[in-house]
């Protein structure tokens, strides 16, 4: 049977580890407890959070217990990692309702049956906590000169670090320290940009317990530039079907570049390696068929097999292979609005389709803006009903946008 931290390790996840040789020993050998750590900053979790799920789910399928902590009280401070400026400061309310949203969408990866996982919220501890207590107790194990070493307040140094913000290490640390008491918990992890946090915790545990503990981080999803991936038009890529359809999910996968297929294969899907390795070899063209598979995969677990299929259908009925294009991103329009017709520019805008009139320009100027098989050559173009069938009309943009409109 594999070990889970060498199938890890072959697929890519893991970036940093602080006792390989325990760890992987300890993974073979036992079932472990280990955590990661998710602040409810937003109402939906994103790509960015999608490694880390899908490390949980390979670790819980070859028998250690995940715990998911819902950062409730750390989201109240903000984590600098990563950060230039600080974290916009948040409501308990809208803290309480993000983690409960967080909670439907980590079910779809993690089984939380029978104690097969848990899930906790660190606002349990951390919100009662006596400031004195916490200082005398916690604060009193961390060396100031050593915590600004690290990276995630070094980068913070030169704009401004908050006294709030400065507390964040103590508080995940914290966390590691109460998850080891509470629940056996003795491994945690993160992205890399976690590693001095993860630090933090280990050397908390090893002072007040007098026992080791570990920590992994994993690789940030990122492109073959070294960009983070996830970034649409709209924003980032979210996992909930309201602010990123299914439809969108799935094209966003669809047309990743030809060097990230492979790497997003190994670390966002559960297809054997022997197959990502069999798909790595198509070239050219051929990447195609691996770029379908990798949509399908990804949207089937973040969306259901019924939702992936619907997305398959409708992005396949836009290069005339059958079927329908009803999941296609769409924007409705009023027919009283477009009595009299209205200028493309004016409906791309609507359609958030581009971000400023200019961006329209330069695209229709560069022949990029198309209304079904039409290239639009005109910026002062009026779109009219008659261009309408069955009160719908698509407009593509560049090859790969499509976007439906709807006359109701």
């Amino acid at each position: 049977m594999t070990n889970v931290y060498d199938a890890l390790k072959e697929r890519g996840v893991i970036a940093q580890v602080t006792h390989e040789e325990e760890v992987r020993e300890l993974l073979g050998k036992e079932k472990v407890t280990f955590y990661v750590g998710f602040d409810p900053t937003a109402d939906s979790l994103h790509v960015g959070h999608f490694v880390p799920m899908m490390a949980m789910a390979h670790m819980q399928r070859a028998g250690h217990r995940p715990i998911a902590i819902l950062g409730g009280g750390t989201a109240m401070v903000g984590d600098p990692s990563g950060k230039t400026d600080m974290r916009k400061m948040m409501t308990r309310e809208d803290i309480n309702h993000n983690a409960e949203r967080f909670k439907v969408q980590l079910s779809k990866f993690i089984d939380f049956s029978d104690g097969k996982a848990i899930m906790v919220n660190n606002a349990d501890w951390l919100l009662e906590l006596n400031y004195v207590s916490f200082l005398r107790e916690v604060g009193a194990h961390f060396s100031v000169n050593r915590m600004l070493t690290a990276e995630c307040y070094k980068s913070r140094l030169e704009k401004g670090l908050t006294f709030i913000e400065f507390n964040y290490m103590l508080m995940q640390s914290y966390d590691f320290l109460k998850l080891f008491q509470m629940y056996g918990c003795n491994l945690q992890l993160g992205g890399d940009d976690q590693w001095s946090n993860i630090i933090g915790g280990i050397e908390l545990i090893r002072r007040v317990e007098g026992k080791p503990s570990y920590g992994m981080t994993f690789s940030l999803l990122t492109t073959s530039e070294g960009k983070k991936m996830g970034k649409t038009e709209k924003g980032a890529l979210w996992l909930d079907p309201s602010k990123t359809s299914p439809y969108e999910f799935y094209q966003y996968w669809r047309n990743v570049n030809d060097a990230d297929v492979v790497k997003c294969l190994k670390l966002l899907t559960f297809l054997p390696i022997q197959e990502i390795n069999r798909l790595a070899q198509l070239k050219d063209q051929e990447i195609n068929e691996a770029k379908k598979i990798l949509a399908y995969e990804v949207t089937k677990l973040v969306h259901g097999e019924e939702e992936a299929m619907k997305a398959k259908i409708a992005a396949e009925a836009l290069f005339g292979q059958g079927g329908a294009a009803a999941d296609m991103p769409s924007t409705e329009i009023s027919k009283e609005e477009f009595a009299e017709g209205m200028a493309i520019l004016d409906i791309m805008l609507k359609a958030k389709l581009i971000p400023s009139k200019a961006e329209g320009r330069r695209l229709i100027e560069q022949g990029g803006v198309y209304i079904g098989e039409d290239k639009v050559v005109s910026f002062d173009f009026i779109l009219t009903a008659e261009k309408f069938e069955n009160d719908q009309l698509i407009i593509r943009k560049g090859k790969k946008v499509y976007h439906k409109i709807i006359l109701r």
